[in-house]
């Protein structure tokens, strides 16, 4: 008697869901969320991070675990607005964000001087930063070029491969992940900082691999199955695919939820976002990058090349 390995598959061979059927609900969703959040980027805006408005950024070691609260006390009557305090990977570090003060370089060095009086010798100072308003400003430009440039390579690069049709179907679908990771700062304002970019870029350059994958599929099916109506084909390639692209996603979302559960509180502020960034760029590659193809005609090229006459 042998016995065969044909490999780990989440999704029982021969399955065939119907996602074209429910194409239009998907679309209303994905439309929903756009919406929600540029309402929310209009009413309210980012909680844009020091990394991008300006402040400065201290990390301080205590003599045992921190108490946040006691530490609070110290800093809250020093007269330097919002003062904000939060554990730094280990129960002795401590992260201490404050908004840029007025002044200058004088008025910066003044609060930094306030906050090591304040905190006194039973403390270690093992990092300082100020990042000024100017610098804050070139890092929005630079976050919004990196975007932009990604995902304008993005669209050559599947033109290239494939036909622009599949471009822009692509390039939907990853300004639909892009907005989605956004949604995260906006519905919940979390603070917008250099992380946040890098989240949204790794969504982007995940969920191409994903629909890469579907229209490698979709390419070949076109060859295989001429006769074949387009909604069928889509169908039956994304469900082809669909093993592969649920045990991907599957096994890189149980090491972000791993690293956002036990990674302390600065790695899950980096991983949450490429959780959702993940979750959604999986889904629009199976609901949107391949269904949106339907408003293109397939095989306008096959019919044209029929059309041509044949030497005998």
């Amino acid at each position: 008697m042998t016995f065969k390995w044909h490999g780990l598959s989440l999704i029982p061979h021969g399955t065939s869901i119907d996602f074209i059927r429910i194409r239009h609900f998907t679309y209303a969703v994905s439309i929903l969320i756009t919406i929600i959040t540029f309402a929310m980027l209009w009413a309210q805006g980012l909680n844009l991070g020091i990394d991008f408005k300006g402040g400065i950024l201290i990390e301080i070691q205590t003599k045992g675990p921190a108490n946040l609260k006691e530490l609070r006390d110290h800093v809250a009557n020093l007269d330097l607005g919002e003062v904000a305090l939060q554990e730094f990977g280990r129960s002795d570090e401590v992260l201490i964000r404050l908004a840029r003060q007025e002044g200058g370089e004088q008025g910066q060095i003044k609060a930094i001087s306030k906050i090591q009086t304040a905190l006194g010798e039973d403390v270690s100072f093992r990092r300082i930063e100020t990042v000024g308003p100017k610098m804050g400003e070139e890092l929005v430009h630079n976050g919004i070029y990196a975007v932009f440039w990604c995902l304008v390579a993005m669209l050559v690069y599947i033109w290239i491969r494939f036909e622009l049709h599949f471009a822009i179907c692509a390039i939907i679908a990853l300004f639909h992940d892009a907005i989605a990771v956004l949604a995260l700062y906006t519905i919940f304002h979390f603070e917008f900082n250099s992380q946040a970019i890098v989240a949204i870029l790794m969504t982007v350059g995940y969920s191409i691999n994903d629909t890469v994958v579907i229209y490698d599929r979709i390419r070949e099916n076109l060859r295989k199955y001429k006769a074949m109506p387009d909604r069928e084909l889509i169908n039956l390639s994304i469900n082809e695919t669909l093993s592969r692209t649920i045990l991907t996603s599957s096994t890189t979302l149980l090491s972000l939820i791993a690293l956002y559960a036990f990674g302390g509180e600065v790695v899950a502020e980096y991983s949450l976002p490429l959780i959702i960034g993940i979750t959604f760029g999986t889904y629009s590659s199976i609901f949107l990058s391949a269904p949106l193809l339907l408003f293109f005609n397939l095989r306008k090229k096959n019919q044209n090349a029929e059309k041509i006459p044949q030497k005998v």
